[in-house]
């Protein structure tokens, strides 16, 4: 018998992997993607989704990828898992992603390109939209003013490409390193930690969906929950998971405010320091020292694309095959590019 058979479940209900399936529409999460398929519905350019470790803005960012439809938008999801990329290794990502072929090598006939493709789309009635997830490792000058120079790329009556920034707080600072684009960002949204009341109905949520058929958690040990994970999703979660485990262990059907406290106590969650979103992993869960399995990465199709550990830069949409050039950071784009050629003969 596992957990899972224990509590009549059929999957694990707080796995922090973005399962769409669980998505939880709060208040705040249907506000701001109420927000950002505005903005991109009307092409307004930049828009910004901020909020701290654990807030839930990767979530939210496959969550509007999944909103946009095929028919009416060319979209695709970039989370950047590494500062060291250069502008002209992103340039031709997002080129690529936006089904340029081929994307030259020489930066104006690249530029070129992109903005026949974009007219294409133009002239075929869609949007070419493109969502950044972890948009606070874009942190030079050169990125934010090719972003910019993307911007201008327009017809007289609207832009032809939209950008969403999902990041950290730090994206403010980065985003001065450029004020033209600071200037140009049309709409920016925080998201803010649940409300005690929403911490409830999110572990409600989520429970009903992996058929639990009772509520496991007693109103104390919802208080607990809430104040110890300072009601950050990611935090809620982690909570949850090892509670029902560790009841399941006891054979305990019921989950009280005492044992969240022990369990927030093994993880390290000590007073401040889950507010601020720097929560430790699991103790279950050891650090990686050696390369790991390379990460797994969502897409519009629901395929999946992996990043070669040893020189980890940007994870993407399903690629279509290039070459890149060398960053001067001393991440090897050029294996990259290799190890996505050879995912494109599979």
């Amino acid at each position: 018998m596992t957990y899972l058979d224990f509590f009549e479940l059929t999957q694990e209900p707080f796995s922090n992997a973005p399962v769409s399936r669980f998505y939880y529409n709060s208040t705040q999460h249907s506000q701001a993607l109420t927000r950002l398929l505005h903005s991109v519905s009307y092409m307004k350019g930049l828009s910004v989704l901020i909020g701290d470790i654990g807030a839930g803005k990767t979530t939210l960012a496959r969550r509007m990828l999944d909103s946009l439809p095929e028919e009416e938008y060319e979209a695709a999801l970039l989370v950047i898992i590494h500062s060291g990329i250069t502008a002209n290794w992103l340039l031709k990502r997002i080129a690529l992603q936006l089904g340029v072929e081929n994307p030259a090598q020489e930066k104006l006939a690249l530029l070129s390109q992109l903005y026949q493709r974009l007219l294409q789309i133009y002239e075929q009635g869609r949007k070419a939209v493109v969502l950044i997830d972890e948009a606070q490792m874009l942190e030079t000058r050169e990125l934010m003013e090719e972003f910019r120079g993307l911007l201008n790329l327009e017809v007289p009556e609207r832009k032809l490409i939209s950008f969403v920034f999902f990041g950290l707080p730090e994206i403010e600072k980065n985003l001065k390193l450029d004020a033209p684009l600071a200037q140009r960002v049309a709409m920016r949204y925080r998201l803010e930690p649940f409300t005690s009341d929403s911490t409830e109905a999110y572990v409600k949520h989520r429970l009903r969906l992996a058929g639990c058929p009772r509520m496991p958690f007693t109103p104390d040990a919802i208080e607990v929950l809430h104040r110890r994970s300072g009601g950050t999703p990611r935090v809620i979660n982690t909570l949850c998971d090892n509670a029902l485990f560790e009841a399941f262990l006891a054979r305990t059907p019921d989950i009280d405010g005492a044992l969240i406290e022990q369990i927030a106590n093994n993880l390290g969650l000590e007073t401040g320091l889950h507010a601020t979103g720097a929560v430790p992993a699991p103790a279950a869960v050891a650090p990686v020292a050696a390369p790991p399995a390379p990460p797994m990465i969502a897409s519009q199709t629901a395929s999946a694309v992996m990043v070669p550990p040893a020189a980890p830069a940007a994870e993407v949409n399903p690629p279509r095959p290039s070459a890149s050039k060398p960053a001067k950071s001393g991440v090897d784009l050029a294996e990259i590019d290799r190890y996505l050629e050879g995912l494109g003969k599979l």
